[in-house]
């Protein structure tokens, strides 16, 4: 496992992925601001004492403060919005440059794909909110973020790499059948997603290793090794 992630995380600074890194990183970049301005014009509106303009500029000053921790939560569920997007296209590059002894694989439709990554962006940002209701809770908030991320990012980017060679259910028995590997590897990835600044990647670092291990649990192995 330590093996697929380090070749998930050199893969993203090859020439193959410059395309969908930099498409991918300006995506998230521009969500995460537009929610950040969003949210802050929302709770100031709300929150507007024209007789007091110091509470005004206090509760901006607070607000905005508080958005970019609140944002930190919000990298899971856009990382899974990403993801969906450009999974495809991740790994198919992964499966040429690593798997070329294997057949390709194949995406899903548009539709199922979206009606997916909607589905579980929404899941994410639940357990997401969830875990920032629990901020105050020293020690409580951050295995809730581990074990909350861990088990739902491992599920889906497992599945969707899966899904490619496989019909959706059989993807899923797939993930049954190996679920402690599924789960260790979705804390590897929820471990990337504590990490500033790198955590924008996610969606291409945790696409391209939830492909080397499906690869590795279906028999596979990198050419070379």
């Amino acid at each position: 496992m330590l093996q697929a992630a380090w070749l998930a995380l050199t893969d993203i600074w090859t020439p193959p992925f410059r395309s969908v890194l930099w498409k991918s990183l300006g995506l998230t970049l521009v969500l995460l601001i537009l929610v950040w301005f969003g949210l802050q014009a929302l709770v100031v509106h709300f929150a507007d004492w024209p007789s007091q303009p110091w509470i005004n500029t206090s509760v901006a000053i607070v607000t905005g403060f508080g958005l970019i921790i609140g944002l930190g939560f919000l990298i899971a569920p856009v990382s899974a919005l990403m993801a969906g997007l450009f999974s495809d296209d991740i790994a198919a590059i992964v499966e040429t440059t690593h798997y070329p002894q294997d057949p390709p694989g194949k995406g899903l439709s548009f539709v199922d794909s979206l009606v997916s990554t909607l589905g579980f962006t929404a899941t994410v940002i639940l357990v997401n909110l969830v875990c920032l209701l629990l901020l105050l809770i020293p020690g409580v908030n951050l295995v809730a973020f581990f074990v909350g991320n861990g088990y739902l990012l491992g599920r889906e980017f497992f599945e969707t790499a899966a899904s490619r060679f496989r019909p959706v259910a059989e993807a899923r028995a797939l993930r049954r059948a190996n679920a402690v590997t599924v789960l260790l590897a979705g804390f590897v990835i929820a471990a990337f997603l504590a990490i500033p600044i790198l955590n924008l990647l996610t969606p291409l670092f945790a696409t391209a290793f939830m492909t080397h291990v499906h690869k590795w649990v279906t028999g596979s192995r990198p050419a070379g090794i």
